[in-house]
C-alpha cells in the first residue's frame, strides 16, 4: 500500500500506510514539519470526515500524519463480496482509504479556512515565573521578549501530549530557549511555556519542563462540552498581552461562551477575546 499515489494541484502526493496497533491505520504524507504539509494534513482529514466512512471511530491529524482509527468488528460485518478476499481487516481498511483518496483527485487546500483566536496572556510575575530567563539566555530584556512572543501569528499544527495542548508553529527562534534541567511536578493550567523553537499553553495541570513566561485566563480544556478542546488543527493564534489586573478580574469563559467558539465554522472566523 505504500506506492499508493493522489494528484493535488497537479502535483503528485506520496503518501503511506501502515497499521498502528490492531485498530488504527496511519497515513503518512510527509517528512518535513512545514505549513504546506500541514495544508495537506488537514485536507485529508477533512475529506475522510466528510465521507462519514462505516467503521471510523475517530481520525487524528497530527504533523505529517493522519491517524485512521476504525472498529474492527464493523468493518468486518460490512465487507462486501470482493473485499471478503482480504487477508486481514486492516487490508479492507486500507483500500476503502486508498479508494478514497483516489476517487478525490483535486483536494483544493486553497478552500479550506482557519479561525483566528486571540488568547489574552498575563506575562512574567508570579504567572511567568521564566520570563526573566528567557531573555538573559536570549540577551534581551523582559519587555522584548513579551513584545517578540505577542507579535507572532501561530498556527496549531496538531492537538496532542495533554487534553487540548496546542502544538503551535511559528515562534521567532530569537526567543527560543531550551527545556529547564529540572521539570516541575505541577504547570497551573493556562500557562505559556517556551521550549526549545516551540511555544505552547498548558490546558490542565501537568508536569512540564518548559519556561514558563504567562498564563491565560481562559479554559482551553472544558471535558463537559461536546467539543472540549477550544483549539483545533489549522487553527492561527495570537497571543495578547494583558495586565495583572486584568487577569485577576478576567471572567473565565462560561460555557456558553465555549460553546459558541466552538461552533464556529472553521472557514475565515476571527475570535477576539478583549
Amino acid at each position: 500500500m505504500g506506492d499508493s499515489r493522489v494528484s493535488l494541484h497537479s502535483q503528485t502526493l506520496n503518501y503511506e500506510m501502515q497499521p498502528l496497533g490492531d485498530r488504527c491505520v496511519l497515513i503518512r504524507l510527509g517528512d518535513e514539519i512545514n505549513e504546506e504539509t500541514h495544508h495537506i494534513v488537514i485536507a485529508v482529514t477533512k475529506l475522510i470526515e466528510g465521507q462519514r466512512l462505516l467503521g471510523i471511530s475517530d481520525i487524528v491529524p497530527a504533523y505529517t500524519s493522519v491517524a485512521v482509527h476504525y472498529d474492527p468488528l464493523q468493518i468486518w460485518r460490512s465487507r462486501s463480496f470482493e473485499e471478503t478476499d482480504h487477508a486481514t481487516i486492516y487490508a479492507t481498511m486500507c483500500a476503502r482509504l486508498n479508494l478514497l483518496l483516489r476517487a478525490f483527485k483535486d483536494i483544493d487546500v486553497s478552500h479550506i479556512g482557519h479561525r483566528t483566536i486571540e488568547i489574552p496572556v498575563c506575562y512574567g510575575g508570579k504567572y511567568g515565573p521564566d520570563l526573566g530567563v528567557v531573555a538573559e539566555h536570549c540577551g534581551l530584556n523582559e519587555d522584548e521578549v513579551i513584545s517578540i512572543h505577542s507579535s507572532g501569528n501561530y498556527l496549531v499544527y496538531m492537538i496532542g501530549f495533554a487534553p487540548a495542548f496546542p502544538y503551535l508553529g511559528g515562534m521567532s527562534e530569537r526567543i527560543a530557549t531550551p527545556r529547564r534541567q529540572t521539570p516541575r511536578t505541577v504547570i497551573p493550567v493556562g500557562s505559556v511555556g517556551i521550549a526549545g523553537v516551540q511555544t505552547g499553553v498548558y490546558p490542565i495541570e501537568t508536569p512540564g519542563g518548559w519556561q514558563l513566561i504567562g498564563r491565560t485566563p481562559l479554559r482551553l480544556f472544558q471535558p463537559q462540552l461536546e467539543i472540549p478542546s477550544l483549539l483545533e488543527a489549522g487553527d492561527h493564534i495570537r497571543f495578547i498581552p494583558i495586565a495583572e489586573e486584568q487577569y485577576e478580574g478576567w471572567h473565565t469563559v462560561d460555557e456558553n461562551v465555549a460553546s459558541l467558539v466552538n461552533s464556529l465554522a472553521s472557514s475565515g472566523g476571527e475570535v477576539r477575546w478583549q
